[in-house]
């Protein structure tokens, strides 16, 4: 999902909404350009848009999964910043993991993000490499 910044954020956090009442409860992963700035997810400060989208994301009982990097979502010349967000409900919190912030090119301003979901039946195999 993409969170205009020209657009107030509880317009665009109406799409959510939206999203979580079609799901029902049912497993649920978003990500979202969210064009806000909150240390929750590990930007440096927090600013207006990163308040609300926290409050937002805790009224409802939404998880963020975003780890700690070295690297930003977001870089230009001008600065960089963890505006990316990647939230998920109660169902599938544990079947995520290895999220990560790749330090493959993306041709972009914005950096790739990666993430594994498993599955019940997903069995780790240790290569031994």
């Amino acid at each position: 999902m993409y969170f205009d910044i020209t657009e107030e954020i509880e317009r665009e956090l109406d799409k959510i909404d939206e999203i979580l009442e079609f799901t029902n409860g049912n497993g649920l992963v978003i990500t979202v350009d969210s064009n806000s700035r909150p240390m929750a997810w590990h930007d440096i400060k927090t600013n207006k848009r990163g308040k609300i989208m926290e409050e937002y994301i805790i009224s409802k009982n939404l998880y963020i999964m975003n780890e700690e990097s070295e690297r930003t979502t977001f870089h230009t010349r001008r600065g960089s910043s963890n505006i990316h967000l990647t939230m998920v409900n109660n169902q599938p919190l544990k079947a995520l993991k290895n999220w990560e912030i790749s330090e493959e090119e993306s041709c972009s301003d914005h950096s790739i993000i990666k993430l594994a979901i498993t599955t019940p039946n997903t069995t780790t195999k240790d290569t031994g490499t």
